[in-house]
């Protein structure tokens, strides 16, 4: 069976690496970008099957980058992996195209879950947050 195809998008390096080692084997990083701007672009070029994203980001943030990304009809899900836990912003993202929206703090045991859902075309978002 294919690895799954990933693209990371944060700001903090040491955040990456952390990713990374949470993914394990069973997912291929495709691809890191550190700001908005570079996330829309690789997405464009690298078409993964999950786009890893924060929110807070340089250039562009997070939620027009998921914009943009959907707009390029981009088949890959997207999953937003932030600190940010305002229903409001969660609503935003779900709208603006994720399918899955994860809290940094939570992100041992809700990242896999959630890659999983958005896979399979389903949205998972904290309880309390949408």
């Amino acid at each position: 069976m294919a690895r799954v195809r990933v693209l990371l998008a944060d700001d903090h390096p040491p955040l990456l690496s952390a990713i990374r080692r949470l993914l394990g084997a069973e997912f291929e990083v495709v691809g890191e970008a550190h700001d908005g701007e570079e996330a829309t672009r690789m997405a464009r070029e690298l078409r993964p099957d999950i786009v890893l994203t924060d929110l807070t980001m340089p250039r562009i943030g997070g939620l027009e980058a998921i914009r943009r990304i959907k707009e390029d009809r981009s088949a890959s899900a997207i999953v937003v992996l932030t600190v940010l836990a305002d229903p409001a912003v969660v609503d935003a993202a779900v709208e603006a195209g994720a399918r899955g929206y994860v809290l940094k703090s939570q992100a041992g045991a809700q990242l896999l879950p959630a890659i999983s859902a958005a896979l399979a075309g389903r949205c998972m978002v904290p309880v309390g947050l949408s």
